[in-house]
Parts: C-alpha cells; sequence; structure tokens
C-alpha cells in the first residue's frame, strides 16, 4: 500500500478551512491513484493459469507446447512484476533475471532480481543485461521468453555500443535529461548506442517465443520507446539520434566514441536497429498491462466519489514543466469564475510527463517546477488547490514525489522571505517546497506511469 507520507502536514497547510478541504481531496485521489496502479495487482489482473493454459490480455500460450520459460526483464516495476509472475507460474519458470533498481525490497525464489543504477547507468547494470542476452541466446523456437517491461528500463538494461563505454554513455544521458529532450528523444539515443535495445534483444531470443508485459511510462503507450524497446521493432535510426544531439547542442559535446557509433551508423557501417519486417518480431505478443491513462482515471473517478465533477483532461500532458502550470492554473482560475468547462465543485486530471530545461542552479523536479509555475497564477484565490507528482515517488534528481499549492501559497513564502519567480528562474523548486513543507513523499513506489497533476476548484 502506497501513502503520502506527510499528507497530514500537508492538509494542515491550508490555511482556510476550503484549502484544507481541498488539499485533502487532491490528495487522498493521488493516494488511491497511485494504488490502482500496482504492478503486482495489475499483472494478477490480466494474468491467469489454468492447467496447462497461460491466459493474458486475450492472448493464449499451451505452456506443454513450450520446453522452457525464460524471464528477462528490467524497470523500476519490474521486480514487483517478478513477483506476481513468478507467483503466478512458479516451478514451470526454467530461469529468469530482471534488472531492478538499488534497494528493492523485492522477493523471489526463482527469478534473480539484479540491483543497478537509475536514472544514470552504472557498471552492474551492463551486468545484469549481459546475463539477460545469454539466457535469451539460449532459448530455441519451442522456448517462451517472458519479458517483463517498465519505466525506467532503459536506464537499468545498459550495454552500451561498440567502444562506447559506460562513462561515456552516463555523461550523455545527465547531458539529456537536463537538455529539456522528451523522454522518446532520450530514448531514440540510447537505442542507437546499445546493444540490447531497440529490437536487439528480440533479435538475440528468435526464433523463441516473445510474451512483453509493460507497464507504460510513456506518454501514447509508444512500444518501441518504452525502456527503449529491446523487444519491439524500432521506428527511428541512427540519423534521428544525431539530429536529436544536434538539436539540443549536444553533438559536438558527446563522446567521441558516441559520435563515431552514431556516425558510423547513418553512413551503413554498422547495422541499424532492426525494423518491422525482421522475421525476429514475427512471435512477439505485446500486452500493456498499466499506464497513465489508468491511473489518470483512477484519480478521477476517486474525486468523482467526493461529490466533485471531474474531468479527465488528457493522459498526454507534454512539454516544458512550467508551462503546463500556467496552463493548468489558467483552467482553475476559468473554472473559479465562470464554472468552465465544468462547473464547481470542480477537479481536472492531466496526466502524462513534462521536461524542464534547466537553466539554473536550483534543485528540483518537474512536477515541482509545474507546480510553482501554477502558485503565480492561482495565487489569492480560496478552495482552489493543484497537485502535481511523479507516479514512480521520485521527481527528477530529488527524494520528492511532487509539490502541492494553493491560492495561500506565495503569500506564505514572501513570508518566509522566499521570492517565488527567482526560485522558478533557477529551476530551484525543491528549495521552495522545501521551506514551506509542501512537498509530497511517498518514497519509491515500485511503480512508474508517468506523472498526474490535478486542480481542485471548491
Amino acid at each position: 500500500m502506497v501513502t503520502i507520507k506527510n499528507r497530514k502536514q500537508l492538509v494542515e497547510n491550508g490555511e482556510t478551512q476550503l484549502n484544507r478541504k481541498a488539499r485533502a481531496l487532491a490528495l487522498e485521489s493521488l493516494e488511491y491513484a497511485l494504488n490502482m496502479v500496482d504492478p503486482k495487482q495489475i499483472v494478477k489482473s490480466k494474468i491467469s493459469l489454468k492447467n496447462s493454459g497461460l491466459n493474458v490480455d486475450g492472448h493464449s500460450f499451451d505452456l506443454k507446447k513450450f520446453k522452457n520459460v525464460y524471464l528477462v526483464g528490467g524497470g523500476k516495476a519490474s521486480g514487483s512484476m517478478a513477483e506476481a509472475t513468478e507467483e503466478i507460474l512458479g516451478k514451470r519458470i526454467t530461469e529468469g533475471l530482471i534488472n531492478v533498481p538499488h534497494g528493492s525490497k523485492y522477493r523471489t525464489k526463482i527469478i534473480k532480481l539484479h540491483e543497478a543504477s537509475h536514472p544514470v547507468p552504472d557498471e552492474a547494470g551492463v551486468e545484469g543485461t549481459r546475463c539477460m542476452l545469454q539466457i535469451a541466446g539460449q532459448a530455441r523456437k519451442d522456448d517462451l521468453v517472458i519479458c517483463l517491461i517498465s519505466g525506467g528500463g532503459s536506464s537499468l538494461m545498459p550495454l552500451p555500443r561498440g567502444e562506447i563505454s559506460i562513462a561515456d554513455k552516463r555523461a550523455l544521458t545527465n547531458a539529456l535529461l537536463k537538455s529539456g529532450a522528451t523522454i522518446n528523444e532520450i530514448n531514440t539515443v540510447r537505442k542507437h548506442i546499445s546493444d540490447f535495445k531497440g529490437g536487439w534483444l528480440a533479435k538475440k531470443a528468435y526464433p523463441a517465443t516473445i510474451l512483453n508485459l509493460i507497464l507504460s511510462d510513456v506518454v501514447g503507450d509508444p512500444l518501441d520507446f518504452i525502456a527503449s524497446g529491446p523487444t519491439v521493432p524500432d521506428s527511428t535510426t541512427f540519423s534521428d539520434a544525431k539530429k536529436i544531439l544536434e538539436k539540443y547542442d549536444l553533438w559536438e559535446k558527446a563522446p567521441v566514441s558516441i559520435q563515431k557509433v552514431l556516425s558510423d551508423g547513418e553512413k551503413g557501417l554498422i547495422p541499424e536497429t532492426p525494423k518491422a519486417n525482421d522475421a525476429a518480431f514475427r512471435n512477439v505478443y505485446n500486452v500493456v498491462v498499466g499506464n497513465n491513462r489508468s491511473a489518470s482515471l483512477a484519480a478521477c473517478h476517486k474525486l468523482k466519489s467526493h461529490g466533485l465533477n471531474s474531468l479527465l483532461l488528457t493522459a498526454t500532458l507534454e512539454g516544458e514543466a512550467r508551462h503546463a502550470g500556467t496552463l493548468l492554473s489558467s483552467i482553475a482560475c476559468e473554472v473559479a469564475v465562470s464554472n468552465n468547462p465544468i462547473p464547481k465543485p470542480a477537479s481536472i486530471v492531466a496526466g502524462g510527463e513534462t521536461t524542464v530545461t534547466v537553466v539554473g542552479k536550483g534543485l528540483g523536479g518537474r512536477n515541482q517546477e509545474l507546480a510553482l509555475s501554477a502558485a503565480l497564477k492561482i495565487t489569492s484565490m480560496d478552495g482552489v488547490v493543484l497537485a502535481s507528482l511523479s507516479t514512480d515517488g521520485i521527481d527528477g534528481p530529488t527524494d520528492a514525489a511532487g509539490a502541492i499549492v494553493d491560492g495561500k501559497t506565495l503569500a506564505r513564502a514572501a513570508k518566509t522571505g522566499l521570492n517565488s519567480e527567482e526560485y522558478l528562474a533557477e529551476n530551484n523548486s525543491y528549495n521552495f517546497f522545501s521551506k514551506l513543507s509542501d512537498l509530497i513523499f511517498t518514497g519509491p513506489t515500485g511503480t512508474n506511469v508517468n506523472d498526474i497533476s490535478l486542480i481542485v476548484v471548491l
């Protein structure tokens, strides 16, 4: 059960009765949404085993026809997914290895849980990924390979291509994370500097049957971008990857080894990532077991149960976090003034994943920056609250999941000498909200389906 650890304090920070009520509703709905996308429960709801028949969301597999069942994969939710899968299949599993974040508390008997680093890859991740390739490489036509894929898998399953070192990959990953690049753009680059992602795992496992169980952390659920698509066809090219680095002025700054791989690939000197016509994908089955839309709808459902008019605005929110904050707070103001697009008491939910182009020297995450930007717009309004969090419980390079604001946030900040616009300009939202005790803390949640931002207007 995931909880917001400081929920009581966050509610009490509301200086009016209406603000406290709005904060309580917002936080309760976020908690509910997090628990509705618990990976273990989702996997168990999607998979059933009757005799030798494995049924997965409309797909049926007769396990009698498979000599071996192997499990591989990685991501922030993969440990929980592995627990659930092992509980269902038990000794039918021949062998398995999953890369999970350092400090994971999950327990399995057959599947090995190998700890690695996120969001910046490390040597432990490389070691685990090599073991996965060995497991997949021994699979034959009469074997089944189950891949457990979730957000964070790109960092947790690194295998640098060619002469690229893990240090080079780590340096580029850091630069991309600060550049404002979208997750799709980041993963386009990752796929082309990897010997594992972008369909290469499927090539290694061919001609085995592959079943992908996917918890999506990418807006719109494009399969080849979730964990950089190790077992699905790649829709991007070396040229696309190079153009992305040029777009964010990172090409000339990229390690020479990475420049060489991308340039050689663009010239056709090394193989392109596998595409849709490759035979390796003929027996690949993909099941998205959970995504941001399911979490966002859960938040809407909880808010509606409290008598609020509820609207899912989008599950595909993208763009600069501060701009998204301005947009959502503008909608909150419109609801408060005109009962449009839905009448008060109202709640509006927006899921997705924004980005932050880091120009300052502060500390923060996209959800915290979104909330700080929103606070500038809803100032002096009573009963209007915006809360935003990352469903994995880790917003950017911080220990907070997100933040919450209301119409009194700026006044409270001013009393303590905080200039909100200066903190925003410095990308210093974490320290701003830390001083107000308005950071949301859940700890690592074991799931990862992007972010949820919501508005409550009473």
